[in-house]
């Protein structure tokens, strides 16, 4: 139960009678209560203390209540914010929810339910800033973000191997740091292996490590990440790219935490937590084939996913302002006022390559303008012109002559000339953009003859 007594309130109300009844029903219950009769009072009033719960009313003659919940999140995370609003402006606070208010009540205000609303608001504040505080990058207050965040914390307090399947670009990787940053193991090494951008031929010695003169070149031993990672955790980030003829030594290396270096024969043991990603499911590679079953059991002991963009819209403001603070400090500049059109804009857009689509949409807006307000003309502009990277729908459209009957060969060769050029040659853009693993690019590359050089 939370104690009214140790609790402030920040009431913010242009009308003097609406005031007066919130202060008077705050402190009856033992609050400590600040009023303002504005925007700009309420944000001077914020710069100068915190609180733990803020009641504004959403439209003022000064401003929105919505600028009164922005002001107050960058000095207080903790606090809890309730709208109030005119029965007829109900989705102005519904919208506001989704940009980050915990909960709203229309005007005229119930008292009963103003105090009950109160104490959840405050509760849910501080549950969702302890999220925050433990999260590092990972931005979001949705409901699926912050059950995926809950569930990789109840597998950081093991040791067990985790399998995180999610799409490109939600944050995989960042999950996986999360859980090691959370675990018993946090003050040991964090090693990542992408499975897909180290080469065939190579992977085994970058895994394990090898002797002296195990291959050409070999002209001394090397610790694999596998060594490295002990004590700690080994991220394995695409392991469905993993060579079928290398999964038994890496299932001995799971099953038995032990491994030897090519061209060595003494083993070596290591206390390591693995953790595995995949934008692709292990489980139907296992069906086709691709994927050894024991290997995919082995991995898949605490089962993981990330939410897409597009399943948690409500996130996108959040993100968004997120990411121009973020590339604002880098520039060195103040980060710009985001209006709510252009917020409306981004949550209704698919973002086929989810959060880091986002960021880089954001970078390249804050990079190219030098406006301090960022509007819907903005998101038009950019969405208008040439196709951005990431997002699959806009690629070119194939020229007429590939009608009906055309080799697949062919079409397929040419929409991957097609897709490079459009990334300037960037494989792991074009990669994401086809769908496709950065090996199975190369691959295509070498197949059809394209310019290798061209395409670094």
């Amino acid at each position: 139960m939370t104690n009214d007594a140790e609790l402030s309130v920040m009431v913010v109300d242009d009308e003097p009678g609406i005031r007066t009844a919130l202060r008077a029903n705050f402190l009856r219950h033992g609050w400590t209560v600040e009023t303002a009769s504005g925007v700009r009072e309420a944000i001077r009033n914020s710069e100068t203390r915190d609180f733990d719960l803020v009641v504004t009313d959403i439209r003022m003659p000064d401003g929105s209540g919505m600028d009164v919940m922005r002001a107050v999140r960058k000095t207080s995370p903790t606090t809890g914010v309730i709208l109030l609003t005119a029965f007829g402006s109900v989705p102005d606070a519904v919208s506001a929810m989704r940009d980050g208010a915990l909960d709203y009540l229309t005007k005229p205000i119930p008292f009963d339910r103003l105090q009950a609303t109160a104490a959840q608001v405050i509760k849910r504040a501080r549950q969702l800033s302890a999220i925050d505080s433990a999260a590092g990058d990972i931005v979001g207050r949705s409901t699926l973000l912050l059950r995926a965040i809950q569930r990789a914390r109840a597998a950081a307090s093991t040791d067990a191997d985790v399998l995180i399947e999610a799409e490109s670009g939600t944050g995989k990787e960042l999950l996986a740091r999360f859980i090691h940053d959370t675990s018993n193991r946090s003050r040991k090494p964090f090693i990542a292996v992408n499975c897909a951008a180290v080469p065939e031929s190579l992977l085994e010695s970058e895994l394990f490590g090898h002797g002296r003169g195990a291959f050409t070149g070999a002209i001394a031993s090397r610790s694999g990440k596998f060594e490295l990672a002990d004590g700690g955790t080994i991220l394995l980030d695409e392991i469905g790219e993993m060579p079928l003829n290398l999964q038994p030594k890496l299932l001995r290396a799971l099953q038995e935490r032990e491994f030897e270096r090519l061209g060595e024969g003494r083993s070596v043991h290591v206390d390591i937590r693995v953790i595995a990603t995949t934008n692709v499911s292990l489980s139907a590679m296992v069906e086709r084939g691709q994927f050894r079953a024991d290997l995919f059991y082995r991995l898949n002991v605490i089962p993981l996913s990330l939410p897409p963009l597009r399943d948690r819209r409500e996130d996108i403001p959040i993100l968004a302002r997120h990411f121009a603070d973020k590339f604002s400090a880098q520039h060195g500049s103040i980060a710009p006022r985001l209006h709510q059109e252009f917020l409306e804009r981004l949550q209704s857009h698919s973002w086929p390559g989810n959060v880091r689509e986002l960021a880089n949409f954001m970078r390249r807006l804050l990079t190219l303008s030098n406006s301090q307000e960022l509007d819907a003309s903005c998101f038009d502009v950019e969405f208008q012109g040439p196709p951005l990277v990431g997002r699959s729908s806009q690629l070119p459209t194939p020229p007429a002559a590939l009608a009906a009957g055309t080799p697949i060969r062919q079409v397929e060769r040419l929409h991957l000339e097609k897709t490079l050029a459009l990334t300037d040659g960037n494989r792991t853009h074009a990669a994401e953009l086809l769908g496709i693993s950065l090996r199975t690019l190369r691959n295509k590359i070498r197949e059809y003859g394209l310019p290798p050089r061209r395409y670094a």
